[in-house]
């Protein structure tokens, strides 16, 4: 389900490994969480968040999360946000390698990272909470708003557009492209470029540089609202259809 993965310059990959498509259930994204928190007690140069060749992360399992009474999915999306605040208060550097097909959940963990490396070729990225019935939450839009503004940002999300890998990269959404097999590689030797630099300087100045993405967050996540959003008839209704599809 999660590969925990050692590299040279002590920099940890978590690897997402839930075949077919690593879809965010409630059990991934609580060994996700706890292997984040992990590698941060640990204080690892960095992390690295990566999937399986061709697909990232299909975000959350919505199937599963269907099945689930409302305590137990409760307990879920508190894992779900929880893992995004950590990312955006997380002390060590954390890079996205988005191998391939990044959708709703998948391309909101890449923005809550420092740095993004997508794999070139025809793969796509966005935000298509609205397609699904969902709302993306202020913590969720501003990070999204702080990579690429605000008015690009509201265009994407208000659409739910998922966008090829090379308009991300155009829109500032990713930061690189690399070929497939060039993608983790290069995620490691950013987070090895930074592990050279002087720690205490570099730490202090990315906590300073990331305090909007961590505000949110700090001024309180409403997690009962989203909770209430996703029971909403017309969301339980797309939600049904878009499981329908699925198993088609």
């Amino acid at each position: 389900m999660l590969e925990v993965i050692a590299h040279e310059g002590n920099v940890r990959e978590l690897r997402l490994a839930r075949p077919p498509v690593n879809a965010l259930g409630p059990d991934l994204l609580r060994a996700l969480r706890q292997q984040l928190q992990q590698a941060i007690n640990d204080d690892v140069a960095g992390v690295v968040l990566s999937g399986a060749q061709g697909i990232f992360s299909a975000g959350l399992d919505v199937p599963s999360l269907l099945k689930l009474d409302r305590a137990a999915f409760t307990v879920a999306m508190d894992d779900f946000f929880g893992l995004f605040a950590a990312l955006a208060g997380s002390p060590v550097p954390v890079v996205s390698a988005m191998t391939g097909h990044s959708p709703a959940g998948g391309a909101v963990l890449s923005i809550f990272c420092d740095y993004r490396i997508m794999a070139e070729g025809d793969f796509r990225v966005g935000l298509n909470e609205v397609q699904v019935g969902l709302v993306a939450p202020e913590c969720v839009q501003n990070a999204l708003r702080r990579l690429v503004g605000a008015y690009r940002a509201e265009r994407l999300l208000v659409a739910g557009s998922m966008i090829t890998a090379s308009e991300a990269l155009g829109f500032g959404m990713v930061d690189e492209l690399k070929p497939m097999a060039d993608v983790i590689p290069a995620a490691v030797a950013w987070l090895q470029a930074l592990g050279r630099l002087p720690r205490q300087a570099m730490l202090k100045t990315r906590h300073i540089a990331r305090a909007g993405l961590r505000a949110p967050f700090e001024a309180g996540f409403d997690l009962d609202a989203f909770v209430a959003e996703w029971y909403l008839p017309e969301t339980q209704a797309v939600l049904e259809a878009l499981v329908a599809r699925l198993k088609k």
